[in-house]
């Protein structure tokens, strides 16, 4: 389950990254479409960074 746990954490980041590219991507077409997408990879990093930060606190109690 701990692995598990893991990979599911760096997929978080790898979201994130691919959305900041699209961010990237799309600013200059579709503002609105960016900023989207700039919101879900704040989310996502930010759940990387949770999981990351709060996963041995789950495993070790």
């Amino acid at each position: 389950m701990y692995k598990f746990s893991k990979i599911i954490a760096w997929a978080y980041l790898v979201v994130g990254i691919v959305f900041l590219v699209e961010v990237v991507l799309n600013w200059n077409v579709d503002k609105q479409k960016a900023m989207v997408s700039g919101i879900m990879a704040v989310l996502a990093i930010f759940m990387f960074v949770f999981k990351l930060k709060y996963k041995n606190r789950r495993f070790n109690s």
